[in-house]
C-alpha cells in the first residue's frame, strides 16, 4: 500500500561528548573523546528508513556552510534522496550532546536553517507525496510550516506521522488529522496533561488520548519498552534486553523500523515490535546514525524473537 518515505524536518551537524558524570554548577570537567556526527530528529529517521532499504526523501533546509555540506553528503550516502533539500544563508542547526556512561544523554540544540523551511518548501514538494507515502515529521522546524503541511498531506491521502518531539502545544484539530502519533512519557504528560510515569499509567492515559483524537499512538517508555494502542486495543512492547552503550538516536531508529514496518503490511503492533529490535540495535554502538542497523541486522535479533 505504501511505497516511500517522505522524512520533512530536522538535520544538525551533532558535537556528542564522551564523558562520566555532567558537571556541576560553576564547574568545568573533562570530556573523555568527541565525535561529530549527522543528526537532527528528521535526518536520523530517514537514515534509519533507508538503513532498512525503505526509499526515502529528505526535504528540509541546511546552511550555506560547511556543517550544511557534510549533513547532505552524509544522508546521501545512507541512501537518502535529498531533492528537497534546501540551501538557505547562515549556519545549518546544531546540536551539542553529553553523553554519560549509564546510557543516558543531555543534548542543547540550535536551530539554524531548520527555521527556515516554510510553506513554499511544502508545495515544492509536489507529486512525490501521494496516496503510496508515509510522510513523517518532528517539532525540530517552525509549527506553522508543519501544521501546513500536515493539512496538505491529510488532502493527498499519506499516511501521517508525527513525534511530537520536542513537546509543543499544537492544534487538537491537527493532532486528529494524523494516522500515527509517537510521544516519550515525557512528551505524552505534556500533550495529555498528566504525569505519566509507569507502564500503568501509559495504558490509561493512551487510550484517553486515542479516543480523543482518534488515531493511533504510541509511547514510548525508555528502558521498559513501549505502550502501541490502535482502534483502541492496546499492547505493551517489552524492550529488547541488550548491554546498552548509548541511547543517542534510539527513539528516531525506533521511527524509521516502525516506517519499514507499516510499508511491509504489518499491523501496527508487529511494526512495533520490529522498530523495538531496531533502537535495541542502535543502542549497542555509539554515534547515532552511524550506530543505526541495516535490515539483516535487525533481522538477526526480530526472527529470533518470532521463531
Amino acid at each position: 500500500m505504501y511505497n516511500k518515505v517522505v522524512v520533512i524536518g530536522s538535520l544538525n551537524y551533532d558535537v556528542c561528548l564522551k564523558l562520566e558524570r555532567l558537571p556541576e554548577e560553576g564547574e568545568t570537567n573533562f570530556a573523555d573523546s568527541v565525535e561529530y556526527c549527522s543528526g537532527g530528529k528528521g535526518a536520523n529517521q530517514a537514515v534509519q528508513a533507508a538503513k532498512l532499504g525503505l526509499p526515502v526523501y529528505m526535504a528540509g533546509c541546511i546552511g550555506e556552510d560547511a556543517s550544511g555540506d557534510f549533513l547532505k553528503k552524509t544522508v546521501e550516502g545512507y541512501g537518502v534522496r535529498t531533492d528537497y533539500l534546501k540551501r538557505v544563508p547562515g549556519n545549518s542547526g546544531m546540536s551539542v550532546a553529553q553523553s554519560l556512561y549509564d546510557g543516558g544523554i543531555r543534548a542543547s540544540v540550535v536551530r539554524g536553517a531548520n527555521d527556515c523551511v516554510t510553506r513554499a518548501d511544502i508545495d515544492a514538494l509536489g507529486d512525490v507525496i501521494d496516496s503510496e507515502t508515509i510522510v513523517v515529521f518532528q517539532l525540530e522546524i517552525p509549527l506553522d510550516t508543519i501544521i501546513y503541511a500536515i493539512d496538505e498531506c491529510r488532502k493527498k491521502n499519506a499516511y501521517i506521522i508525527l513525534n511530537g518531539a520536542p513537546a509543543a502545544a499544537l492544534p487538537e484539530e491537527t493532532l486528529k488529522k494524523l494516522d500515527l502519533f509517537i510521544v516519550n512519557e515525557v512528551e505524552a504528560s505534556f500533550y495529555g496533561n498528566t504525569q505519566i510515569d509507569s507502564e500503568e499509567t501509559a495504558v490509561r492515559e493512551i487510550l484517553k488520548m486515542s479516543k480523543r483524537l482518534g488515531t493511533a499512538i504510541i509511547f514510548t517508555l525508555g528502558k521498559a519498552g513501549s505502550v502501541v494502542c490502535a482502534g483502541q486495543k492496546t499492547q505493551f512492547v517489552p524492550s529488547r534486553k541488550v548491554q546498552a552503550v548509548e541511547s543517542t538516536g534510539a527513539g528516531d531508529s525506533f521511527i524509521g523500523g516502525l516506517c519499514y514496518g507499516i510499508v511491509k503490511q504489518m499491523d501496527l503492533f508487529e511494526a512495533g515490535r520490529f522498530a523495538t529490535c531496531c533502537s535495541a540495535r542502535t543502542v549497542c554502538k555509539t554515534g547515532g546514525q552511524p550506530a543505526m542497523p541495516t535490515l539483516e541486522e535487525v533481522m538477526e535479533i526480530y526472527r529470533g524473537e518470532n521463531g
